[in-house]
């Protein structure tokens, strides 16, 4: 995408300074995330209220990530043919539909269709953040104005829950959607008289095959990766994530092929930029860890611990406004420090903390599981931020919508795959406690404190990658590509863009 930035938006990136149309962004992109996790400690009261199962009202989010890795994949294809205000105005007003529809909802059948549409709505708002921030700032200035926008990637999901519990002490689980609702349309309406249009439209067909195949692949992927998750639906769900596999291939393959006489959905060359690529495998793990230790950690305060919903929400947010105070002092540390000071030690932290969770008990001390949470945060704070800016910063800006799709996509599927992976390794060894004669409530400990270890394990990945990530990276230029035995031909600590030409 060929970069058009209004002179006052130039202006304040060069200063050193967030652009106000980043400053809106982000704002808009944190209340519309909320909304990904708020209905976590909702489950409850939609049971009775609606008259459903568990494995019914836990839909509420399992739809919400469905229909985000659904529509993401079609995010850089839309950016790169619409201008920022419409882009915006688009993706505001489909998310405030879907908030109506949902706070009015005369059944769960009503409410599942206005997180659908909520869903729909958010998933263009990072790609178009993204995209946006990498436009207007330059290289130098990226870290301190990527901490904001970890504010709105991390913080707001992890806050959903505490925010939900916090609400829900208030009455009814609409009252989420009512109080939401005011602020996003003032969101949207201030947004709407300040934004300004960055970049040039591009005219572009769409392949609808691609289309089809991504929703049927990364939505199929993580649908069947949330029936993993309960155990009398575990085979169908896995044959449904074989087969949303299978269909992210001949995805993959269809792209490849388009790549080389036509428009790609989602430009697979964007992998080619190995520092990307390893901030992509970074990020994804992080996200997995962090989703799946959100959905253990309420379900061992309210099931293990009886706390309520407020006081479980009251536990884990100092940890997520930690996580957010820190994003912007993060940021400013990597400008001037670089990557390494950060990430090596936040990936350490995040692999600490999980192990730290595998020692809980029916009786661990409450401070105990409110600081192990709060090193999680920082660490992930400390990790996220410079990780965003090396990776997107290793991409041409014509590749920066693509990028940024690619990695709302698998940020989704990450989720989902955490989320499930650690209720699985929770209730198996659950069971395997209870048919080896341990009392319920132990047994269900013991299996936390599994899905802790196996988050914990995965962790120490995370610390093998960071130690291959550059210092920096070397700010592009639209066009400009490196042959691929070029590119570490020079400073180490300044890696230059990975790529082949096509």
């Amino acid at each position: 995408m060929t970069a058009a930035i209004p002179e006052q938006a130039k202006d304040r990136a060069v200063d050193g300074r967030t652009p106000t149309v980043v400053r809106l962004l982000v704002l808009a992109t944190f209340v519309v995330i909320l909304n990904e996790t708020i209905m976590i400690n909702a489950i409850p009261r939609l049971m009775e209220s609606l008259h459903i199962t568990e494995q019914s009202a836990q839909w509420v989010s399992t739809a919400f990530m469905l229909t985000m890795a659904a529509v993401i994949p079609v995010t850089g294809w839309f950016l790169q043919r619409v201008t920022t205000r419409r882009a915006y105005a688009l993706a505001m007003g489909t998310f405030l539909l879907g908030t109506v529809i949902s706070a009015v909802a005369p059944s769960f059948a009503v409410l599942l269709a206005g997180r659908i549409v909520q869903a729909a709505g958010t998933a263009v708002m990072m790609p178009l953040l993204m995209t946006t921030l990498m436009t207007v700032v330059p290289a130098q200035n990226r870290g301190k104005v990527m901490g904001n926008v970890t504010l709105a990637m991390s913080v707001a999901p992890a806050l959903g829950p505490a925010v939900s519990g916090v609400i829900l002490q208030a009455g009814s689980w609409r009252l989420l959607f009512v109080v939401v609702l005011p602020i996003a349309a003032a969101v949207t309406w201030f947004g709407l008289r300040k934004l300004e249009n960055i970049g040039e439209q591009q005219a572009s067909s769409i392949d609808w095959f691609s289309v089809s195949v991504a929703a049927l692949g990364f939505g199929g992927l993580v649908y069947g990766l949330s029936l993993i998750g309960e155990s009398d639906r575990r085979t169908l769900g896995i044959g449904i994530a074989v087969a949303g596999v299978l269909a992210i291939a001949v995805f993959a393959l269809r792209q490849l092929r388009l790549q080389r006489g036509g428009t790609p959905l989602m430009d697979l060359r964007t992998l080619r930029y190995g520092t990307f690529t390893l901030s992509l495998a970074l990020l994804s793990i992080g996200f997995l860890t962090m989703l799946g230790s959100m959905m253990l950690l309420p379900l061992y305060l309210q099931n293990v611990r009886g706390l309520s919903p407020l006081e479980t929400g009251l536990i884990v947010m100092p940890g997520g406004l930690a996580m957010g105070l820190l994003g912007p002092s993060v940021g400013k540390a990597f400008d001037r420090f670089g990557s390494r000071a950060l990430v090596v030690p936040g990936s350490a932290g995040i692999a600490l903390a999980l192990a730290g969770f595998t020692q809980i008990a029916m009786t661990t001390p409450y401070w105990q599981i409110l600081g192990l949470h709060v090193l999680l945060m920082v660490s992930l704070a400390g990790t996220f931020t410079p990780v965003f800016a090396l990776g997107m910063g290793a991409l041409p800006p014509h590749l920066y919508s693509h990028g940024s799709s690619i990695l709302g996509t698998l940020q989704q599927v990450a989720a989902a795959f955490g989320t499930a992976l650690m209720v699985t390794v929770m209730s198996a060894r659950t069971t395997s406690r209870i048919a080896d004669g341990v009392a319920a409530v132990p047994a269900q400990v013991s299996g936390m404190k599994l899905g802790f270890a196996v988050a914990a394990a995965l962790a120490l990945v995370t610390i093998a990658i960071a130690l291959k990530l550059p210092q920096r990276v070397a700010e592009t230029h639209a066009g400009e590509d490196v042959d691929a035995g070029d590119a570490d031909a020079g400073d180490p600590e300044v890696a230059e863009p990975i790529a082949v030409k096509a």
